[in-house]
């Protein structure tokens, strides 16, 4: 029998806010790159710094799935509708950023190469599964940025809407 919380705990705390700071900041560096020429300084550094960052926050997610799973977290205040709406946009958060690390992978080890994290550790490639996978991946890659970055601005003025409007500790349990 599982005891019932009011507030997440400091370690929930900070995985969730960690991972929204690393969100937006792969999102903005990702939109950025993509512009980048073969002779601007950044061309080579940025895009080793997403891949990076990309694949910290594939284990920092694995790492706060299974925190969920291992600890209580506080009931989802609201109406019916908006309960199943969280749930359902917590789940689909989620299963974005799966396909963000699936399809980032899949672009940047399509031609066999692994990918060094922060020089740290290489992560295998296992190069091309089908032909002109890095080009399907990249359009997948960049359209589940743009859904992930516009869910999670939904999720956050959601949180506004129930702090400001609902009056509600919606919020409070995450500060």
């Amino acid at each position: 029998m599982r005891q019932t919380v009011s507030g997440y705990n400091k370690v929930a705390k900070l995985l969730h806010w960690f991972s929204a700071i690393m969100v937006i900041g792969l999102f903005a560096a990702g939109y950025w790159m993509v512009d980048l020429s073969y002779y601007s300084e950044w061309y080579k550094p940025v895009p080793h710094w997403h891949k990076s960052a990309g694949l910290c926050l594939l284990i920092l997610t694995i790492g706060r799935l299974i925190w969920k799973s291992i600890t209580t977290s506080p009931a989802i205040e609201g109406s019916p509708f908006e309960k199943k709406a969280a749930a359902a946009a917590h789940h689909l958060i989620y299963l974005l950023l799966f396909i963000l690390f699936l399809s980032g992978y899949l672009i940047s080890t399509a031609d066999g190469r692994g990918i060094e994290v922060f020089n740290w550790f290489e992560v295998p490639g296992f190069g091309s599964f089908i032909e002109n996978q890095e080009d399907i991946a990249g359009l997948v890659h960049e359209y589940t940025a743009y859904i992930l970055i516009g869910l999670a601005s939904l999720h956050g003025l959601a949180a506004l809407k129930h702090h400001f409007i609902n009056k509600d500790n919606t919020l409070k349990k995450m500060l």
